[in-house]
């Protein structure tokens, strides 16, 4: 089966309490410059904000940000900020790791193979039930044998422990609008997207040096996609594969 550069919906919901910061600053998107480039930077942290995946309807995968706001409804109001990431096959079917609401749905892939999935380590974003989230290696991840509340596995990892990637060039000549996620700390990740086309090089270390993130993995670089109902912007992108939604917290 051949892994495609496709990526699972990923809906981070965020609230940011009004008595500690400015409304600029609560907001869960905004664009920053890094390197002459523009990335819109999503943050969430653990207990403020809300983490889920998912996958399919009634009617089949959502594939896009349309059919997942049909698929929640009401709740789409809630909804905070969305990302593709992971892998799926033609029929928008998980390739690697996908775990929802402690289900596991598909085994981790540590098969080799081509393509930016297969560019050895990959890993796997996950989350536990009280909302930790972590990005591990795969290998590492199955050896431990963990039990995740969500989890979805991607590749190349950008960086591990603060060292990027032993393939990444410094800026090589492979450019594309790229989305990953970065993990602080188990309380804080980053999701990001490029606002134009970006070298692998210059993604990882947006991560490592401006977010400070020690871990983090890319989730797509080919339809790569951003709902942010604070930017006005929701992406048209079509044909993805699982899907997260998450709402922001009810008092």
């Amino acid at each position: 089966m051949r892994a495609f550069g496709l990526g699972i919906i990923l809906v981070f919901l965020a609230i940011f309490p009004a008595a500690a910061a400015s409304p600029a600053e609560s907001a869960p998107c905004k664009v920053v410059a890094f390197e002459s480039s523009r990335f819109v930077i999503c943050r969430y942290r653990r207990g403020a904000d809300e983490l889920q995946l998912a996958w399919r309807g009634s009617g089949g995968p959502l594939g896009g940000f349309d059919g997942l706001a049909a698929w929640l409804g009401p709740e789409a109001a809630r909804v905070r900020f969305a990302m593709n990431g992971g892998m799926f096959d033609h029929q928008q079917a998980p390739v690697g790791l996908l775990v929802l609401s402690g289900e596991l749905l598909h085994q981790a892939d540590t098969a080799k193979g081509q393509g930016n999935f297969y560019l050895l380590p990959n890993g796997v974003f996950w989350a536990e039930a009280n909302g930790s989230v972590h990005v591990d290696e795969t290998g590492r991840f199955v050896a431990r044998g963990l039990s995740p509340m969500w989890a979805t596995q991607s590749g190349p990892l950008l960086v591990s422990a603060g060292v990027l990637h032993p393939a990444i060039a410094e800026n090589g000549s492979s450019l594309a609008v790229r989305n990953g996620v970065g993990v602080r700390d188990p309380d804080e990740a980053f999701f990001v997207i490029s606002s134009e086309p970006v070298s692998f090089g210059r993604f990882a270390r947006l991560f490592r040096d401006h977010l400070r993130c020690p871990d983090a993995l890319y989730l797509d670089g080919i339809v790569s996609a951003l709902w942010a109902p604070n930017l006005a912007r929701r992406d048209p992108a079509t044909g993805l594969g699982p899907l997260i939604v998450v709402n922001s917290r009810r008092p």
